[in-house]
Protein backbone atom coordinates (compact mmCIF):
# COMPACT_ATOMS: atom_id res chain seq x y z
CA UNK A 1 0.00 0.00 0.00
CA UNK A 2 2.69 2.15 0.72
CA UNK A 3 4.26 1.18 -2.63
CA UNK A 4 1.19 2.41 -4.29
CA UNK A 5 0.91 5.95 -2.41
CA UNK A 6 4.56 6.86 -2.80
CA UNK A 7 4.48 5.64 -6.64
CA UNK A 8 1.30 7.97 -7.03
CA UNK A 9 2.86 10.88 -5.52
CA UNK A 10 5.54 10.20 -7.58
CA UNK A 11 3.73 10.09 -10.95
CA UNK A 12 1.95 13.02 -9.89
CA UNK A 13 5.06 15.08 -8.74
CA UNK A 14 6.59 14.37 -12.28
CA UNK A 15 3.03 15.63 -14.06
CA UNK A 16 3.23 19.30 -12.29
CA UNK A 17 7.11 19.35 -12.79
CA UNK A 18 6.78 18.71 -16.91
CA UNK A 19 3.95 21.18 -16.94
CA UNK A 20 5.78 23.86 -15.47
CA UNK A 21 9.04 23.35 -17.16
CA UNK A 22 6.86 23.78 -20.93
CA UNK A 23 8.47 27.21 -22.25
CA UNK A 24 6.32 30.02 -23.35
CA UNK A 25 7.14 32.27 -26.64
CA UNK A 26 5.63 34.92 -27.20
CA UNK A 27 5.48 36.48 -30.76
CA UNK A 28 6.00 40.33 -31.39
CA UNK A 29 4.75 42.06 -35.07
CA UNK A 30 5.76 45.62 -35.69
CA UNK A 31 4.05 47.17 -38.17
CA UNK A 32 5.95 50.58 -39.13
CA UNK A 33 3.71 52.78 -41.64
CA UNK A 34 5.51 53.84 -44.89
CA UNK A 35 6.96 57.63 -44.52
CA UNK A 36 6.08 59.63 -47.26
CA UNK A 37 7.86 62.83 -48.57
CA UNK A 38 6.14 65.76 -49.90
CA UNK A 39 6.40 66.34 -53.16
CA UNK A 40 5.73 68.70 -56.18
CA UNK A 41 2.50 67.53 -58.34
CA UNK A 42 4.66 68.29 -61.51
CA UNK A 43 6.89 65.24 -60.61
CA UNK A 44 4.55 62.37 -60.73
CA UNK A 45 5.32 60.68 -63.91
CA UNK A 46 3.22 62.29 -66.77
CA UNK A 47 2.22 58.27 -67.73
CA UNK A 48 0.88 58.03 -63.74
CA UNK A 49 -1.22 61.54 -64.02
CA UNK A 50 -3.33 60.20 -67.03
CA UNK A 51 -4.56 56.52 -65.05
CA UNK A 52 -4.96 59.21 -62.07
CA UNK A 53 -6.96 61.80 -63.97
CA UNK A 54 -9.20 58.68 -65.27
CA UNK A 55 -10.25 57.45 -61.68
CA UNK A 56 -10.52 61.34 -60.31
CA UNK A 57 -11.05 63.35 -63.29
CA UNK A 58 -11.92 67.14 -61.88
CA UNK A 59 -10.16 66.86 -58.90
CA UNK A 60 -7.27 68.88 -58.21
CA UNK A 61 -3.57 67.79 -56.77
CA UNK A 62 -3.74 69.34 -53.18
CA UNK A 63 -1.00 68.12 -51.85
CA UNK A 64 1.31 64.83 -53.27
CA UNK A 65 3.76 62.86 -51.56
CA UNK A 66 5.69 59.51 -52.59
CA UNK A 67 7.53 56.67 -50.83
CA UNK A 68 10.46 55.03 -50.50
CA UNK A 69 8.67 52.21 -53.01
CA UNK A 70 7.52 54.81 -55.49
CA UNK A 71 4.05 54.71 -53.78
CA UNK A 72 1.98 58.15 -54.28
CA UNK A 73 0.09 59.48 -51.56
CA UNK A 74 -2.20 62.34 -52.99
CA UNK A 75 -4.74 64.79 -51.73
CA UNK A 76 -7.14 65.65 -54.06
CA UNK A 77 -10.00 68.03 -54.48
CA UNK A 78 -13.30 68.78 -55.91
CA UNK A 79 -15.66 71.22 -54.97
CA UNK A 80 -15.82 70.68 -50.86
CA UNK A 81 -15.03 66.82 -50.91
CA UNK A 82 -10.88 66.36 -50.18
CA UNK A 83 -10.41 62.28 -50.52
CA UNK A 84 -6.51 61.10 -49.89
CA UNK A 85 -5.60 58.19 -52.65
CA UNK A 86 -2.95 55.96 -52.99
CA UNK A 87 -1.04 54.94 -56.38
CA UNK A 88 1.86 52.89 -57.75
CA UNK A 89 4.58 54.46 -59.36
CA UNK A 90 2.75 53.58 -62.61
CA UNK A 91 -0.63 55.34 -61.37
CA UNK A 92 -2.51 52.22 -60.38
CA UNK A 93 -5.10 52.82 -57.51
CA UNK A 94 -4.45 51.09 -54.53
CA UNK A 95 -6.93 52.54 -52.07
CA UNK A 96 -9.00 55.71 -51.03
CA UNK A 97 -8.94 56.82 -47.14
Amino acid sequence: MKKILILAALVLGFGINATASEKTTTEISVIQEKQYKPIEPSAIPADALKTISSKYGGYTIKEAHVADDGEYKLILSKDDKTVTAYFTSKGEFIKEA
